[in-house]
Formats: structure tokens, C-alpha cells, sequence
């Protein structure tokens, strides 16, 4: 049998009005790929920051190699070996990938100034150990989110971690991104000897690395299996304690007029470069049309145009009829649109700001929620608060608590109630499931299939192929700011449109 690395004996961890983690018994062993899966805020994060020393447990013990920690602080952790890649990266955007990698154990040239060239050789000698290539002169703001993930690892592996923990790693992935992950992850197991734990609600990546899987569901450890013994409905179960069934969507036959149109949309990204170039489609009431592409082609530039949050050079977008050019984004919302952003830190959400604030952003000069659009009535939003709270299922303490505070899946859950509940014809949404639990993501695609059946005209811009598949009427793939494919529900297979994704197109058949 391996060693076991890890040891969690009756381990509870408790916030004010939550109990987090209830007596946890669980082992992690040396040299396996561990998973642990539940819903958000099932404990799962909580548990692997206790073991990070984030937390200290309010009872219990936990023990790494046989000895017992007496010190929670992640300075004790990772001089124990333990490294932890957070779900929202820890990195400085105006430094390079090589200064953010040897942050805090830098050389320095005569006491004073960091020794760049030998922290370039340091993550050089780092990416040909491990097989995460990375140009060490880049800064963290020119590169993508995937690259920005292999620096938080190569930053882990420079201060020596054995074990990795890594919080939702495909969560911000694109589907290529995670099979290279993937390739990483077996590569520090099974010839480098590391132990990786992988935080995770993707039952499908479950089965594909893991050696064992550990459930969790309200903050209790349901059970602790081999991989091999179980699969994907069976873990589902387990994690949500009922059948989730993900094939039953009805939809029906709704289309109407056109609400959405693009004719040769041309627009560049935030370094100038030419994002998007000669975008034409139309989207009718009750259609959804998905958005498929490598992360970086030209969806995020497509979303924040047709949002207002980004100008546009050439070519048309027209709204009910109406040309958007030079509008406000709070004029564009205005013509009845609703927006989920892709990235709900930075757009979509207020950290400081309570859920309820959240929750009333856009109504918060409209009766009844104020009264003479200046004051409050917070027994009115209160209600209101409450009421999307338990029709979303945001798991908290009370709609006063902060939204910075909540699980990466329920920060989700608060974007999408809020947006929803605004009863709007037309509705742009990128990467709805984004961090989000197997039961969440029922319930958000049988919402965005309710409004789609209401008549809603919809986009959809998803890193995940099968939320595409599933979801759309009509699917368009981009490369580099271009459509290379257009495709009705049915035509296609996943396999084939990754062939569109990376830039072919069909025999006389370009979109």
C-alpha cells in the first residue's frame, strides 16, 4: 500500500452561522491523483486550505507524513511541501511570467535588484524539467489565462512542493489547454513522483485522471472510491443525493423575427490588434445561436461589442431594429438586453458589496426598489434578495454577507439570478457554467432553455463544447476574429468542429 502523505482524522471546520467541513476521515497517498468533487460549497476548498494552513480546523487533526501540524500557515505547508494553485491566480499583471515565478525567493544583484537573467535561467531549467513551456520575458498581462496557470504550477514546483493542490484547474481552460494539463499532471505523477489533488465539480476529468475520488455533499465526505470502481452517474449521485438527469430539455418551436443582427463587424482587441473581422449573423426571438471557438479568437471581443463594453470600427449591429453604434452599455441594456460576462470578478460583480447589492445592480432607481429613485425600501429588496437566493440556489449565510466571500460556483449563481430576472428579449451570455457544480448546471440550462422557449434571443459563448452541443439551435465556430463554420443542431459532431475551431473551413462552404 502507499504512503499515506496526508491524513485528515475527524477534521470540522466552522464559520460564523456555517459548518464548512464535518468530520472529515480521509487519506491522501504518495504518488496518486487524487479528486476531490462536490457542489459548491459542499467544503471542498475549505478542506484543501485547512491543508494549506489557510485555515486552522475547529476540531480534528490533520497529519502530513505521519507528523501531526501543530502551525497552520501556509509558510509551514509549503516547507512540508505543499504548493496550492488557487482558482483565481495569485499573479502581479505588470511583472514577467520569470519575476512572478521567483517572487519572494528572488536572487538579487548586490542586495538591491532582482538578478533578471538568472530568474529567466531559473524558469527555463523549471520548464524543461516539467514540460510547462513558458517565455519567461512575457508579462502576465499579455499572456492567456492558460499560460497564467502553468506560471501559478511552475511557481508551486520552484518552491519545492511534493503535493500540489490544484483548485478547479480547468475551470478557465480551454479544451486543448486541458488535455495539455492533463499530459502535465500525468507527467508529475508518474515520472516525477509528485501526489496532485485536483478540486473539481467535471466529473468527466474526473474519470479520465483520477486514481481515486473523494465525495463530498454539505460539508460531509460521502465517500472515498477508486476511479476505476465507479463513473460519472454514480459520482453525480453521490455529490447532488439525487438522479441528475442532463437529456431532458425541452425545447420548443419559437422562432420569430430577427432581434439581434451583425453585418461586417470589425473591431480590435485591447492591444490593437484586429479582433474581429467582417462578422456577419442574425439571431431570431426563441433561437439560440452558440459561439465556438479556441479561447482568444475573437468571443470575448464579440460579447463586449455587441455589450457596449468595447467600440467597434466598421460594419453594423442593430438591436430591435435600432444601431447601437456609440451607445453606452447602459443604454444598449436599455433596449432589453441582459449580459452574463465571462469573467465575474472583473464585470459582472461588486466583491465588496453584499449579495443583495448585487442582486438589485440595474434596479436600484426603479420603484419599487427606491423610493423617487433615490432612496432604498430595503424591506422590498430584502424580499427581493431572498427570493433569488433560494430560486437560484445560492448557497450562504444571509443576502448581507459580501459576494467576494462566496465559492467561485455561487459568485456564478448570483450573476446569473440577477440577469435572468430581468425579463429581457435579448440575453448575451459567455461562459454561463464557468466554475459551476454538476447540479448548478442543470438548473442554469434548463433557465437558459426557459427563456429561449419565452422568445429570447440568445448567444451563447461557452469554453465547453458539450454546454455548445447541447444548448444551441445554430452554432458558428470563430478563428481569429473570423467565422469559419455554420452548423444547425445535428449537423456536426464535436469531433469535426474542432477541425472550424482551428481555422479550416468547408469545400465552398465558408459561413
Amino acid at each position: 500500500m502507499q504512503e499515506k502523505v496526508i491524513e485528515f482524522k475527524n477534521v470540522s471546520k466552522r464559520f460564523p452561522g456555517v459548518l464548512a467541513n464535518s468530520h472529515i476521515t480521509m487519506d491522501i497517498r504518495q504518488g496518486e491523483i487524487f479528486a476531490i468533487v462536490g457542489e459548491n460549497g459542499a467544503g471542498k476548498s475549505t478542506l484543501m486550505k485547512t491543508m494549506y494552513g489557510l485555515h486552522a480546523p475547529t476540531e480534528g487533526e490533520v497529519y502530513i507524513r505521519g507528523e501531526k501540524v501543530e502551525k497552520f500557515a501556509p509558510s509551514y505547508a509549503i516547507q512540508k511541501g505543499i504548493g496550492m494553485v488557487h482558482q483565481h491566480f495569485m499573479l502581479v499583471p505588470s511583472f514577467t511570467i520569470a519575476e512572478n515565478i521567483v517572487l519572494g525567493n528572488e536572487r538579487r544583484k548586490k542586495r538591491i535588484f532582482i538578478d533578471k537573467q538568472e530568474a529567466k535561467k531559473v524558469v527555463n531549467d523549471l520548464c524543461d524539467t516539467y514540460g510547462l513551456m513558458v517565455d519567461p520575458t512575457l508579462k502576465i498581462e499579455d499572456v492567456s489565462v492558460g499560460i497564467q496557470q502553468r506560471v501559478e504550477i511552475l511557481k508551486t514546483l520552484y518552491r519545492g512542493a511534493d503535493i500540489l493542490i490544484l483548485d478547479e484547474p480547468t475551470a478557465v481552460l480551454t479544451p486543448q489547454e486541458t488535455e495539455d494539463l492533463f499530459k502535465v499532471v500525468r507527467k508529475l505523477v508518474d515520472e516525477l513522483g509528485k501526489t496532485v489533488i485536483i478540486i473539481t465539480h467535471k466529473l468527466n476529468e474526473v474519470m479520465a485522471l483520477s486514481d481515486r475520488v473523494g465525495v463530498m455533499r454539505q460539508g460531509q465526505l460521502i465517500g472515498v472510491t477508486e476511479t476505476s470502481k465507479t463513473d460519472e452517474k454514480q459520482l453525480a449521485e453521490m455529490m447532488v443525493g439525487r438522479e441528475v438527469l442532463f437529456d431532458k430539455l425541452d425545447k420548443k418551436e419559437t422562432h420569430g423575427e430577427v432581434l439581434i443582427e451583425a453585418k461586417g463587424l470589425v473591431a480590435r482587441d485591447k492591444r490593437g490588434f484586429h479582433a474581429l473581422k467582417g462578422i456577419d449573423f442574425a439571431i431570431k426571438a426563441g433561437e439560440i445561436l452558440g459561439v465556438a471557438g479556441i479561447e482568444g479568437n475573437g468571443q470575448t471581443e464579440l460579447i463586449e461589442v455587441l455589450s457596449g463594453m468595447r467600440d467597434y470600427e466598421e460594419g453594423t449591429i442593430t438591436i430591435n431594429g435600432q444601431s447601437v453604434k456609440g451607445m453606452s452599455p447602459a443604454q444598449i441594456r436599455k433596449l432589453g438586453v441582459a449580459h452574463i460576462p465571462e469573467d465575474r470578478l472583473v464585470t459582472g460583480l461588486s466583491k465588496e458589496s453584499s449579495i443583495e447589492d448585487n442582486l438589485l445592480m440595474g434596479l436600484q432607481h426603479k420603484e419599487p426598489y427606491a423610493t423617487k429613485g433615490i432612496h432604498l425600501n430595503r424591506k422590498i429588496t430584502g424580499r427581493y434578495a431572498n427570493d433569488l437566493i433560494k430560486g437560484f440556489d445560492v448557497r450562504t449565510a444571509g443576502k448581507d454577507v459580501k459576494v467576494g466571500s462566496l465559492s467561485g460556483g455561487n459568485m456564478q449563481k448570483v450573476v446569473i439570478a440577477r440577469e435572468f430576472s430581468f425579463d429581457t428579449p435579448i440575453l448575451l451570455i459567455s461562459q454561463p457554467t464557468r466554475g459551476v457544480d454538476i447540479g448548478a448546471i442543470e438548473f442554469i440550462h434548463e433557465q437558459i432553455i426557459k427563456k429561449r422557449n419565452e422568445g429570447c434571443a440568445i448567444i451563447l459563448v461557452s469554453a465547453e463544447l458539450d454546454e455548445i452541443f447541447r444548448l444551441s439551435d445554430r452554432m458558428i465556430t470563430l478563428y481569429e476574429g473570423q467565422i469559419t463554420g455554420e452548423f444547425m443542431s445535428g449537423e456536426i459532431t464535436k469531433q469535426d468542429i474542432g477541425f472550424y475551431m482551428t481555422g479550416n473551413r468547408s469545400e465552398g462552404g465558408e459561413a
